[in-house]
Parts: C-alpha cells; sequence; structure tokens
C-alpha cells in the first residue's frame, strides 16, 4: 500500500489498510496479539454484573475494603 489517504469512508479499505499497517509495524504475530484485544466477546455483561452483584451491600464492601490478616 502506498502513502496515498485511505478512503476512510469505505470499510472495507479501511480495515485492508490497517491490517496491512499493523503487519509491517507489528509482524505477525505482533498484528494477531494486538487484534485479540478487540475482539467482541459474547454474553450480556450488564445483565451477569448485576447478577453477580445483586447480594452485596455497601457494609460488605466497607468490610472487604477494611479487612487485614
Amino acid at each position: 500500500m502506498n502513502n496515498a489517504a485511505v478512503n476512510i469512508k469505505n470499510p472495507s479499505e479501511l480495515r485492508k489498510a490497517g491490517i496491512e499497517i499493523l503487519s509491517r509495524e507489528l509482524g505477525a504475530l505482533g498484528m494477531v496479539l494486538f487484534l485479540h484485544q478487540f475482539e467482541n466477546g459474547y454474553g450480556d455483561y450488564t445483565k451477569e454484573r448485576d447478577d453477580i452483584l445483586s447480594d452485596i451491600t455497601i457494609s460488605d464492601i466497607e468490610k472487604a475494603l477494611n479487612y487485614k490478616e
């Protein structure tokens, strides 16, 4: 790819240029490791968080913060 500006309104062109730049600058492994940071994931984080934290009170948090072994 040359140094010409990439058409950022064309998602396909932008994605291709990004992959080429990442690969050139980070190497193949670095590119893959970088891209893995942005995977979509799965599930409903908000619902899961609410389910996990639904029984925790402010008092529980205060006790945990003040815990000393």
